[in-house]
């Protein structure tokens, strides 16, 4: 037994001398490698600090930059207010570049570049006459500017105003005011008509301006305008103006501090917005004045000596007048199932008071025409239909009437025929406006979001009027949903004729109609 326990003893403790050394030589090569790693971090550490170092310097460099050219901008308004330099004259090229957006291709500028100089530079060929551009205006124009280019309410004049320029209240017109023809034809082109600017064709443009000028008698009835011969015409008022010294007679004085109270010893009224028919009349004028003129007395019933005398009622053809109906079924139904549009319905009209059906919204103007007594007779609708603003100079009804005297007594005798015998309405053939397609029902059961309709609305109040006025473009203010939403399908699909109307429709999605919908049968006059 001791024999082998003194050949175990020294056996154990080589082996354990040996493990031991094999640890060390572990411990001391994963030490090493730790150490490396934490070398390779702390690298890594200070190169992300040497490029944050410098991108630092980058920034405040360039900060530097900018803060010299904005010094040296406010230094340049600064001498162009004080007169030290013309403000017409060029700012000053940056040095180098800022790196945004693209160099404009030549189709992007040429869509841009449409403005036509005195010199005829920029005019395109083409050609139009005067008898053309009458037919032209009348179809694009004259709903604003009058058949005449005398103006339509407070639209602008085109014609006449001839001396006038040294008037309290000078009449400025093309033939009277405008220096060069020119200006004529780039404003047509670029602007016109109201609404649908850009649609007319050049040869348009020339006739529209030709007849311009046969309304100034400018030129004669035979007169034909083309690029050939636009510089030969010459404006009366060519030689009116003076090239603008302002910048260096009076800028300088604008710069001085402006004087903020006691800047003139008495301040009189001389005159007001409302009476001279510059500022639409929402009635708060009429509260004013009455504070200052007396109550005036109750208005009278409309004499029938002021109306057409025997419009022809009973000599009118029914049958031709369902025809002439085709320009009122837009906004007004008649016949069984009638109802409310954008119009009236137009059942039992004969008798009935003005404004008098209850449930439609009626203009104040038509309101007060019903107060003062007006009925619905033959010679009132005659002379209504002859020029609606004779009867109601505010009507919202954005229809120029009929001048035809036939042609309105052929439409009296059909809207009789829904009035002399109302039990027979339900069964005469239905007449009420129907849609201008069939379209799908699913669009129509589509449930409009009003608000989403009001944040889409700012494209559609560029020409419709939110607060209900059709002054040259019809209202759609209080539409029927229905209505709105088959009638921008309607453009959408190219069934109606309205190039911009197309464009605008063909951007909206069914939601997105439903929603304009929504919001504009709602929206408050």
């Amino acid at each position: 037994m001791s024999k082998s326990l003194s050949l175990f003893l020294p056996a154990l403790g080589g082996t354990a001398l040996i493990l031991g050394a094999a640890y060390g030589v572990m411990s001391r090569d994963h030490g090493q490698a730790e150490i490396e790693m934490l070398e390779r971090r702390m690298d890594a550490i200070a190169e992300r600090a040497d490029r944050a170092q410098d991108d630092a310097a980058e920034k405040a460099r360039l900060s530097q930059e900018l803060e010299a050219r904005l010094a040296e901008t406010r230094a340049n308004m600064s001498l162009q207010a004080s007169g030290g330099a013309p403000l017409t004259e060029p700012a000053p090229l940056a040095d180098g570049a800022y790196g945004l957006g693209r160099a404009a291709h030549e189709a992007e500028i040429s869509a841009w570049d449409v403005d036509i100089l005195p010199d005829g530079r920029g005019l395109p060929e083409g050609r139009g006459d005067v008898w053309t551009g009458e037919e032209v205006f009348a179809e694009a124009c004259a709903s604003c500017h009058g058949d005449f280019a005398e103006g339509v309410d407070n639209w602008p004049v085109l014609a006449g105003g001839f001396d006038t320029l040294a008037d309290e209240d000078p009449v400025k017109t093309v033939g009277s005011y405008w220096p060069y023809l020119s200006t004529v034809w780039d404003y047509v082109h670029r602007s016109m008509p109201f609404g649908a600017a850009q649609t007319l064709s050049d040869d348009e443009v020339y006739a529209i301006v030709a007849y311009i000028l046969y309304s100034n008698d400018l030129v004669d009835d035979d007169f034909e305008l083309s690029h050939e011969n636009f510089t030969e015409v010459a404006l009366p008022n060519a030689g009116g103006f003076v090239i603008d010294d302002r910048p260096e007679l009076e800028y300088s004085a604008w710069s001085a501090e402006p004087c903020m109270e006691n800047c003139k010893d008495s301040v009189e009224i001389t005159m007001r917005a409302s009476v001279l028919n510059v500022t639409p009349d929402d009635g708060a004028g009429e509260m004013e004045e009455a504070a200052h003129t007396p109550e005036p007395a109750a208005a009278a019933p409309i004499e029938t000596a002021a109306l057409n005398p025997d419009p022809m009622a009973a000599q009118g053809d029914a049958s031709a007048g369902e025809r002439a109906f085709g320009q009122c079924k837009g906004c007004h139904q008649v016949g069984q199932g009638a109802a409310n549009r954008v119009g009236p319905h137009l059942n039992l009209l004969f008798g009935r008071k003005a404004a008098g059906l209850e449930g439609f919204r009626y203009s104040e103007s038509l309101e007060r025409s019903g107060a003062s007594g007006l009925e619905w007779h033959a010679d009132t609708l005659d002379t209504f239909l002859e020029n609606p603003k004779a009867i109601a100079s505010g009507t919202r009804m954005s229809f120029r009437g009929i001048p035809d005297a036939e042609e309105r007594a052929d439409l009296i005798a059909y809207l009789r025929s829904f009035s002399d015998n109302p039990a027979d309405i339900p069964e005469a053939d239905p007449t009420a406006a129907g849609t201008d397609h069939d379209l799908d029902p699913a669009i129509l059961a589509l449930t409009g979001d009003p608000e989403y309709g009001e944040y889409l609305s700012s494209e559609c109040t560029t020409c419709h009027q939110a607060s209900g006025g059709d002054d040259g473009i019809p209202s759609i203010v209080l539409w029927p949903e229905e209505d709105f939403v088959v009638a921008m399908h309607a453009y959408k699909n190219q069934q109606r004729n309205h190039p911009v109307m197309q464009m605008i429709a063909g951007r909206l999605n069914d939601e997105e109609i439903a929603a304009l919908a929504a919001y504009f049968h709602r929206l408050e006059q």
